[in-house]
């Protein structure tokens, strides 16, 4: 079998780049695409072994994001959500069945976390009834809606997170709102809102302090980075050799090497990157690229939405820095 990375390259080069036009003209992600990412053993990259998964390391999981980024962000994006998932569920050690399913491709997650951990909004919480555990709230930015089997929910019990499964599915307690988005529209992202949702108890797979889930955070930065650079490897190819290759390298190591303080800076500077590759794409492609439809309009509005994905206040400060906006 090809390395992951090289078979992602492919996927993006002969599947995702010739359709990202189409799949972002209509805004709906075709199944063939992560049917194929399936096939290939991508939704089993980062899973182990036993259960039928190729037990790849976070290096490998970035790499392979920064391919599919290049062909197609929305698919790249949906996609990614899959493996917090599987890492969270294989060490758990329940459910081995689904965990076998999920490295397949046959079932495929998404998540919804960041409204239990988030400082500026009310959490998702969770208690118990019986032998149920009951959710209620809001999470605003869930990825996948109508792609994904199950979701990963992350809900405030006490002083606690608590990691829950449900199923993606809607009902008198689970609703989804779609979200208009500037780009990446295909990657069907949804407000989600549980009214006293119902989930067995056995499909909790874990809690963890509040305190230890925020100082860890930044740690789950590297991955989301590797988006902004897949758009800069687009960039870079469309252009043809410049200085964007070597901006690109140094973007790279520069995300590899930093440790959880350093992340958010290095997060940003390849946002910003990924932001002054798009403009200079537009520049290189010329009146062209004012069409609807171009590839350079395209990313040009999918490097907007980067600035913005998965921000932290201090992504934001050290953006405002570079873009002369500092408060």
């Amino acid at each position: 079998m090809a390395a992951p990375v090289q078979v992602a390259r492919a996927l993006a080069e002969d599947l995702l780049a010739p359709a990202a036009a189409d799949v972002d003209a209509t805004g709906v992600l075709p199944r063939g695409h992560l049917d194929a990412l399936a096939a290939a053993g991508l939704y089993g990259l980062v899973g182990p072994a036993e259960a039928g998964g190729l037990d790849g390391d976070g290096a490998t999981l970035a790499a392979v994001v920064e391919e599919l980024a290049a062909g197609d962000l929305a698919t790249a994006f949906v996609w990614l959500q899959h493996h917090g998932v599987v890492g969270r569920l294989a060490a758990s050690g329940a459910h081995p069945e689904l965990l076998a399913g999920l490295c397949a491709g046959r079932r495929r997650a998404g998540i919804a976390l960041q409204a239990a951990t988030r400082p500026d909004a009310p959490p998702v919480t969770l208690r118990r009834d019986g032998g149920d555990l009951v959710l209620d709230g809001a999470v605003p930015w869930v990825t996948g809606w109508g792609l994904v089997d199950v979701l990963l929910v992350a809900a405030r019990d006490g002083d606690d997170v608590a990691f829950v499964l449900a199923d993606a599915v809607e009902g008198p307690t689970l609703a989804a709102v779609p979200q208009p988005l500037v780009a990446v529209q295909a990657s069907a992202t949804v407000e989600l809102h549980l009214r006293g949702h119902r989930v067995p108890a056995g499909r909790l797979l874990g809690a963890t302090p509040l305190a230890e889930v925020r100082a860890g955070d930044a740690a789950g930065l590297r991955l989301n980075g590797s988006l902004a650079l897949g758009l800069v490897r687009r960039c870079a190819r469309l252009v043809g050799p410049s200085p964007l290759d070597d901006d690109l390298a140094a973007a790279r190591a520069r995300l590899d090497a930093a440790g959880p303080g350093e992340l958010p800076e290095a997060r940003a500077a390849a946002a910003a990157l990924a932001h002054r590759a798009a403009g200079a794409l537009v520049v290189a492609t010329g009146s062209g690229a004012a069409r609807a439809g171009s590839v350079a309009e395209r990313t040009a509005r999918e490097a907007v939405f980067l600035l913005v994905f998965g921000s932290r206040p201090a992504i934001r400060a050290s953006l405002l820095a570079r873009l002369g906006a500092a408060r």
